[in-house]
Formats: structure tokens, C-alpha cells, sequence
């Protein structure tokens, strides 16, 4: 599936546009994502970093974890982007940003042992207890 996204921060700083392929939409429940985001999951998408433009302003970059920074607006904080060290090739879009997030729904939990016992499990997704081996799906 491939169709222009295009989404930015909550005060407006930032702006960007993806007009490659897009990636797989899943909810992550891991702690890191669940605190960064001050919410229950994070619903995320694989995006082609090659791809990705920005039409107003630039995302600061923080390191949250050992093998990973979070992309964020310096000035309202909205959190945009996750990227692994070890795989620049690929960017995670938080789908809340996405000007459109309806049209980009998560197809799978991902970390769900972490999940909160008061979220409740859609039937509909896949469910991994970690991130699978063969990620991105």
C-alpha cells in the first residue's frame, strides 16, 4: 500500500510528509513507549526513513533506551518518531500524528505481556508478547 501521509506535531513546528510504501501499524506496550508517551500503548508505524520529508522544522532526537531515540518537537514535545540504532533504514511514525490516523489503523500488539490489566485486548490484532524475530511483518 502506498499513498502520500502526511502529519506533524500538535503546535504546528513540525511538518512532515511520506511518500513511500507504507509499513505496518501495531500498538506497542512496552514500559518505554508507555511512559515516553504518558499513555496505556503507542500506536506506531514502520516507515522507509529514505522516504520521509520535512516540509516545516526538524524533530530532536533523545536516546530513551540503550538501542533507540525518540524524534520530538523541541517546542511542544509532541513525540513523532522512534528509531532503532541499529536500523536506520526504518522509522516508526507515531500514527496519532498522522493527520489522517484513521486510515492507518494497528494490525498487531506488540510487547503485549506488558500491557496493562485494565486495556483492554482487541481479538481482532495479532498479539506478540515481543517484538517477533521476523519484525517488520
Amino acid at each position: 500500500m502506498s499513498d502520500t501521509l502526511t502529519g506533524g506535531c500538535l503546535c504546528g513546528a513540525i511538518r512532515y510528509r511520506y511518500d513511500g510504501a507504507l509499513g505496518a501499524a501495531f500498538n506497542c506496550h512496552c514500559s518505554i513507549c508507555r511512559r515516553s508517551a504518558g499513555a496505556p500503548f503507542l500506536a506506531r508505524m514502520t516507515l522507509n526513513s529514505a522516504e520521509l520529508a520535512f516540509d516545516k522544522g526538524a524533530p530532536k532526537y533523545r536516546h530513551s533506551s540503550a538501542d533507540g531515540r525518540r524524534g520530538f518537537c523541541p517546542d511542544c514535545g509532541t513525540q513523532l518518531f522512534f528509531v532503532f540504532d541499529g536500523e536506520p533504514e526504518l522509522i516508526y511514525s507515531t500514527v496519532a500524528s498522522h493527520d489522517r490516523p484513521n486510515q492507518t489503523p494497528p494490525r498487531v500488539d506488540l510487547y503485549a505481556r506488558d500491557r496493562l490489566a485494565w486495556v483492554v485486548r482487541d481479538p481482532a490484532l495479532g498479539h506478540f508478547d515481543e517484538m517477533p524475530p521476523d519484525w517488520p511483518l
